[in-house]
């Protein structure tokens, strides 16, 4: 059997672990989740009810950087996990401080007493610490991407297009080139189709080289 990846498309979680499979070149079978109306399957396999959740034999994996690495674990052909110990500390700020501005900043209206306008500075701290480090860069850190980018650029593009017109007026050349090449590219455009909601019974949807059975 092949591994299970229970997915959101827009999901950033979800959207890394699935750059990553797709790098990897290990194929899956991809079920799409609908946040608002979650399968029962999924719901009984997923610890936390979240995506993305890997389903492997018996192993459960349900935290997104969990799924790249065991993705490129198994094949890691970009050499994506070749970086320094610095872009591990980039994804910790992006998975702490960053998200949690970023989602104060986007859905400022489920939390009580927050200031869209200061969390949004703060968000804009750690991008422009990104801007620096991508001077003279394509990628963090250097020609070729790695674990760091494909983990940390779904979250930049949640946190542009909140107010894409504010983000790109911002003096952030270096970042929104790293952010446009990315949304171009065509592992982007792969990874992010729409695809149906999963029900049991569905033909199999393969992921990334997809056939139906």
């Amino acid at each position: 059997m092949q591994p299970i990846l229970y997915s959101f498309r827009r999901c950033p979680y979800a959207i890394r672990a699935r750059l990553a499979v797709a790098s990897a070149g290990v194929t899956v079978e991809l079920r799409e989740v609908v946040l608002r109306d979650k399968a029962p399957e999924f719901l009984a396999t997923s610890p936390s009810g979240t995506v993305p959740c890997l389903v492997a034999g018996d192993t459960v994996i349900d935290e997104s950087l969990d799924v790249m690495k065991w993705a490129l674990g198994r094949s890691d052909p970009e050499a994506l996990l070749d970086m320094p110990e610095e872009g591990h500390a980039l994804i910790e700020t992006t998975d702490g401080p960053f998200k949690t501005a970023l989602d104060r900043y986007k859905y400022h209206t489920r939390h009580a007493d927050v200031d869209p306008a200061d969390e949004r500075a703060k968000a804009s701290a750690f991008l422009a610490a990104l801007e620096t480090h991508l001077d003279g860069n394509d990628w963090l850190f250097g020609t070729h991407p790695s674990l760091a980018d494909f983990a940390i650029l779904p979250f930049v593009r949640q946190f542009a297009f909140v107010d894409k017109l504010w983000f790109d007026a911002q003096p952030w050349p270096n970042l929104s080139r790293w952010l446009e090449r990315f949304i171009a590219s065509d592992r982007f455009l792969a990874v992010f189709r729409k695809y149906p909601k999963w029900q049991n019974g569905d033909p199999v949807t393969y992921f990334p080289a997809e056939r139906s059975v």
